[in-house]
């Protein structure tokens, strides 16, 4: 019960901050910072795939919701959230992963957090935007367009993962 609680509380934290802080910032369109991501990265390693696909759709379609933008978001979630089982397995360690667990710095180390976000973001920052502007016409200004918006979108998630790793062991 404990981790369904705290999962929508992370839910309900990252739309907000999205939401009222980060879709504010933007730089000509180059940076977009998508953190709300990190809900699906943190859901639990053996999560029923049904499920983690089901939590992505609302996550991304509260986001669509809020940017107005019809499902663009939402579908870049859910291909994250299936393409996520694949990432984590491709990253696993020799041993593989304990039940329950959710990818962190605190359970893996930095070196994998720091793999497992550039990857996930990459990833979803690069199916998003080729699926917002649906051409590839002008491929090098997308191409730059994900490449910023991944890099400050990085950098955000590990700082907030820093800080909380900070704050419950304070």
């Amino acid at each position: 019960m404990g981790v369904i609680i705290s999962n929508i509380i992370r839910f309900l934290a990252i739309i907000i901050f999205q939401v009222a802080v980060l879709n504010n910032i933007q730089f000509n369109g180059y940076i977009n910072p998508y953190v709300y991501i990190l809900f699906i990265m943190m859901l639990p390693v053996d999560i029923p795939k049904v499920l983690s696909l089901i939590l992505s759709f609302v996550l991304g379609i509260s986001v669509d919701i809020f940017c107005n933008t019809p499902g663009i978001h939402a579908s870049a979630c859910v291909f994250l959230a299936f393409v996520r089982p694949n990432i984590l397995s491709l990253m696993a360690q020799r041993d593989g992963y304990e039940n329950n667990s959710s990818p962190s710095m605190k359970d893996f180390g930095f070196s994998w957090f720091f793999k497992y976000t550039i990857l996930t973001t990459i990833i979803h920052h690069s199916f998003l935007f080729l699926v917002e502007v649906f051409s590839l016409s002008n491929f090098a200004d997308t191409l730059l367009r994900i490449l910023l918006s991944s890099f400050f979108t990085i950098l955000i998630l590990i700082i907030i993962h820093i800080a909380s790793l900070n704050k419950t062991t304070n």
